[in-house]
């Protein structure tokens, strides 16, 4: 999830009231406990909202809704993912993350919180402590069996490629191949060794194994949980060393350190609450609004490549971009503006219902699927590039081949989905 080389792909790649004790939160809106299994990353519901002044934990009265913000967003970030992965990519010129200071990573995660709180949190009192914990195993098994697929994949690949060229990868599995291809496998498999574009699955994991202690730190108090989650977050962004082990890494670190992107999805599942509570939206305040857009300007005219442009540049300050790993304050309030005018604007909301982002919306509800298959994608791109000069006719192949895929296996996965129920 970060784009490599030069600076135009440079490596990025309201008050809420405290929680009642011994309420529930929200409803995962499936028809079955097996769909809520399927949903990827713990699915994209909207469960109806209680009255704005009375915000509680209590189960809707009525089938919830899908909020298709979420899916709509979470596709869009898959998509962006996929032509990011690939360095000396054209269109990655004009991805989220040259357009500010975050990227489609941050979307991934935050939206992550949110749907877990969605789709988990209410279990917890519905099917007992017990049986929601499983639950969440059994997601972070299947998460993990996905990574273990991709890693197999990506290593048995880039080894036919380097015996069939004579070439060798600069990037990806390239620490891995040179521990040896089955102890790189071992040491991808037990998460000591994670290569680049292949970091995001197992954050994802260890974040989903602790979102227990999140939701039950929430029933006590929100505020709380949010001053512990920020201050592990700060202390990460003072003291580089907070890090797991990595053996794939320069700095022996985890590139998505995970003492830094917990915030974010601690932020993702405060929003859960918040968005429920005011009756889908956030509140709007003009204010709020103002300052959010101006910032966003800020990020655009700081973190834009106006050179790969063929621009003036127009950056006001000459600092250096914040840094991705440990989600820097730029990066933190970047997000967090973006995802305020989305989830307080009635507009965003009318629009992500609209038919046209149909494929889109399917590629967030089928996220893990489609995660996959643009990695593998995004693989056979680099190799390509690599292989050969990314000239214009192999970029646009390569970039119009995997979005295709990717449409086209939400398309199916829908159609499969719906097959049973019908």
């Amino acid at each position: 999830m970060r784009s490599e080389v030069s600076p135009a792909f440079r490596r990025e790649e309201t008050i809420i009231a405290p929680i009642p004790t011994g309420g529930r939160f929200g409803d995962d809106g499936l028809n079955s406990l097996d769909e809520l299994e399927r949903a990827p990353f713990g699915g994209g519901v909207m469960p109806a909202a209680a009255p704005a002044s009375a915000p509680s934990l209590e189960p809707p009265s009525k089938k919830p809704v899908r909020d298709a913000r979420v899916d709509v967003l979470r596709g869009l970030a898959l998509l962006m993912i996929f032509v990011d992965h690939i360095p000396r990519n054209a269109p990655a010129l004009f991805t989220l993350h040259n357009l500010g200071f975050s990227d489609a990573a941050e979307i991934f995660v935050l939206l992550a919180g949110y749907s877990s709180m969605v789709a988990y949190g209410g279990l917890f009192d519905r099917a007992g402590v017990r049986e929601t914990l499983v639950r969440i195993g059994r997601r972070c098994l299947r998460i993990y069996l996905f990574q273990a697929g991709l890693l197999l994949a990506t290593l048995v690949i880039v080894r036919i490629w380097m015996d069939l060229t004579g070439l060798t990868p600069r990037f990806g599995v390239a620490p891995l191949l040179q521990m040896g291809l089955l102890p790189g496998l071992l040491r991808g498999l037990a998460l000591n060794a994670l290569p680049n574009y292949l970091d995001i699955l197992p954050l994802y994991i260890l974040l989903l194994a602790l979102f227990p202690a999140v939701y039950f730190g929430m029933r006590r108090g929100i505020w709380g949980v949010l001053a512990l989650s920020g201050t592990l977050w700060l202390a990460a962004n003072v003291d580089y060393t907070l890090n797991l082990p990595n053996a794939a890494a320069v700095d022996d670190g985890w590139y998505f350190n995970p003492f830094a992107w917990q915030f974010l999805f601690v932020i993702g599942a405060v929003l859960a609450v918040a968005v429920r509570a005011g009756d889908g939206l956030l509140p709007w305040r003009n204010w709020a609004a103002g300052l959010a857009c101006a910032y966003l300007v800020f990020g655009l005219l700081q973190g834009g490549s106006w050179s790969d442009w063929g621009l003036p540049d127009l950056r006001p300050l000459a600092i250096a971009a914040p840094d991705k790993s440990h989600v820097a304050p730029l990066r933190l309030l970047h997000i967090l503006a973006l995802t305020y005018l989305i989830f307080s604007a009635p507009a965003v909301r009318r629009l992500s219902g609209w038919r046209g982002l149909r494929l889109i919306d399917a590629c967030g509800r089928h996220s893990l699927e489609i995660f996959a298959a643009g990695c593998l994608a995004a693989l056979i791109g680099r190799i390509l590039y690599r292989t050969f000069d990314p000239t214009w006719p192999l970029q646009i192949a390569v970039n119009l081949t995997g979005l295709a895929l990717m449409l086209g296996l939400a398309k199916f996965l829908d159609a499969r989905a719906v097959a049973p129920r019908r």
